[in-house]
């Protein structure tokens, strides 16, 4: 694939707005070569448009985004994840929850990969067993691999699912990060469980810990002594328990990423899950950007996702450029008015005008509609399925769907 040259965007860089070339190959962002990069690229004119890394989601579920949601308790909200889960036992006699679960496993990782690709995140943790759909390469986004992990105390203790806390904590190594969820609710057991942790010897400087909605101010300034991080979900917080952590003090402390867990409880994407966060919180839109790209990149251990220097991968999102200031101009987009997400250095969703683009860098494209805007996605990643399940998923007229 030839060499790409994004031109006279204003590039969204850790430090600073800059307008400049982008120069893109399949493996990593590049300086061009004279006298071949630069006579053989594909030039494109991108005035008037900005450019951004591509988003990390640090906490996700892929295979459970098709599943309609349990309803909510009569008293408004749950206690905790264990009550949640323990509602969802009757839930799964639901008709459409049980359709659900009989879609092929590999039809629902490829919707939740193209979920969070067709909102410009390319970078995931999968927080459950890998399954290799994952290593595929038509896999639409970038998964992290290495790292420990068990679902909770609860489920633990239980041998419900996942493997065993101190278990699987022993058995990751001391440099790689290790992934719980922890203190999702206010209950008395949700409240104990950063002690009950730190007991089993479980919290560390790779501690990841996710959601911590019910951590106090005594259990946060404990999270930043030990160099732990926690991943907020402020979106599956809110809809589950009707709350969600203030994230400042552990945003200060460099101790904190953001998830959108699935749409089980989570929001639509990532993209939903930032509104969300801005609306709960007092963090900056610049801010939060830095949480979908630098630390969370930080977070899944991967240094070549989430920024536009040279040798990061080749991933990045096209957006209009209206003047304002772009990080506000981030949490305007949505998946219909994104004008392309680029994944290892050939677009993957663009608007139709792209076409060109496809074509050069040899890329395959179906024409699709994603929620009323004409888009083209790569036909390799492109899952047959996908109107069904994303209309399931979010139970509103939001749709996508081929055209012929």
């Amino acid at each position: 694939m030839p060499t790409t040259e994004l031109r006279n965007a204003r590039l969204v860089l850790p430090d600073r707005i800059e307008r400049r070339s982008l120069w893109l190959q399949p493996n990593q962002i590049v300086l061009p070569q004279p006298y071949t990069d630069i006579a053989t690229a594909i030039s494109i004119d991108l005035s008037n448009h900005l450019i951004f890394p591509a988003w990390i989601n640090a906490h996700e579920h892929l295979h459970l985004n098709h599943v309609p949601p349990a309803p909510l308790p009569v008293a408004g909200f749950f206690a905790d994840s264990y009550a949640w889960i323990d509602a969802f036992q009757t839930h799964f006699a639901d008709t459409q929850v049980k359709a659900a679960l009989a879609i092929p496993k590999e039809d629902r990782y490829r919707f939740g990969g193209l979920k969070n690709a067709l909102c410009g995140t390319i970078t995931v943790m999968h927080h459950d067993p890998w399954h290799a759909l994952l290593d595929a390469p038509d896999y639409p986004v970038r998964v992290m691999k290495h790292y420990g992990w068990s679902h909770s105390l609860g489920l633990s203790a239980r041998g419900q699912y996942g493997p065993s806390v101190i278990e699987s904590y022993r058995a990751t190594p001391a440099e790689t990060h290790w992934f719980i969820h922890l203190a999702e609710g206010r209950s008395t057991i949700a409240q104990n469980e950063l002690a009950q942790l730190q007991c089993m010897g479980c919290l560390h400087d790779n501690s990841v810990l996710v959601h911590g909605a019910g951590l106090s101010e005594r259990d946060i300034d404990g999270i930043i002594a030990h160099h732990a991080h926690v991943i907020w979900c402020p979106g599956s917080n809110r809809n589950m328990l009707g709350y969600t952590l203030d994230p400042r003090q552990l945003f200060d402390a460099g101790r904190l990423g953001l998830g959108s867990d699935s749409r089980l409880t989570g929001s639509s994407d990532l993209l939903g899950e930032l509104r969300v966060a801005k609306a709960y919180s007092d963090l900056t839109a610049r801010e939060l950007f830095e949480l979908i790209t630098i630390r969370n990149s930080a977070i899944v251990q991967m240094p070549l996702a989430g920024h536009l220097t040279i040798g990061a991968y080749a991933d990045c999102v096209i957006a209009r450029d209206d003047k304002q200031d772009p990080f506000e101009t981030m949490l305007e987009l949505t998946r219909a008015n994104i004008r392309a997400v680029v994944r290892a250095g050939a677009p993957l969703v663009a608007d139709p005008d792209f076409a060109d683009w496809f074509d050069a860098c040899r890329v395959p494209y179906q024409p699709i509609v994603i929620d009323g805007a004409a888009k083209l996605i790569d036909a390799r990643v492109w899952l047959s399925a996908f109107d069904q399940l994303d209309k399931q998923a979010y139970q509103t007229d939001m749709e996508v769907y081929p055209v012929a």
